[in-house]
């Protein structure tokens, strides 16, 4: 069993890379499954989506070059809300941790997580000392993917695919993710590149983190050649 997560900022293409290489393990007969932080973790994801729009008062739903949005959430930083979202991701992390355990259990090779706890520490404001510790302890709580990739992205096309935050709050969400990726040296980055040439990327990555050879069948090796 095998446990990866996808992180970035939004419009980085990580669903093209977890489509793509849930495509390519299931091509070796490797099964898997994959679960959405929002959907699958989050604890009261609906009510908080609420009370966020009614407290910020931005716009709803996904953004689209045909239909961009100004929303208003994960780039609200002030000392309230950072306060709020410390009980509220400590809440992330239990969840997050008991989920984890529960498929790690189950009949799947491989597991993917869109988006991670990565996903949540990157919107804290990391100069204040009190996050860093939070998200300190955040990570030593949660259990770390066999895989997590980064998928970076540069903020201007990002928001040019997924325009919904500004772009400012992008450039700073994505150092806030490379810092992450520094401070836990356990995430892989996959740098800005073509599409074709991060999907292989993200296959040697995942291979070069098998734990071991009973794990996953030796026909892998020749897929990355593909």
């Amino acid at each position: 069993m095998k446990i990866v997560s996808f992180s970035g900022i939004d419009g980085a293409g990580k669903s093209t890379q977890i489509c793509a290489l849930e495509d390519w393990l299931r091509s070796t007969g490797l099964t898997t499954k994959t679960l959405t932080f929002w959907d699958d973790i989050v604890v009261a994801a609906r009510f908080r989506e609420s009370v966020s729009h009614l407290a910020f008062k931005g716009d709803k739903g996904i953004g689209s070059p045909e239909k961009p949005l100004e929303r208003r959430d994960k780039n609200v930083t002030s000392l309230p809300v950072v306060a709020a979202r410390f009980f509220l991701y400590l809440a992330d992390a239990i969840n997050l941790s008991r989920k984890v355990s529960e498929v790690r259990k189950s009949s799947f090779d491989v597991v993917i997580f869109d988006r991670y706890i990565y996903d949540e520490l990157a919107n804290l404001p990391q100069n204040r000392r009190l996050v860093r510790a939070f998200i300190w302890l955040a990570l030593k709580l949660v259990p770390k993917p066999d895989v997590a990739y980064f998928i970076d992205a540069d903020p201007e096309a990002a928001r040019a695919r997924k325009p919904e935050y500004p772009l400012e709050f992008l450039r700073s969400n994505r150092d806030a993710y490379l810092t992450l990726a520094q401070f836990s040296g356990d995430i892989t980055v996959i740098e800005p590149t073509g599409i074709d040439a991060a999907k292989v990327r993200v296959r040697e990555a995942f291979l070069r983190a098998r734990d071991s050879e009973e794990s996953l069948r030796p026909e892998l090796c020749d897929e990355t050649a593909k």
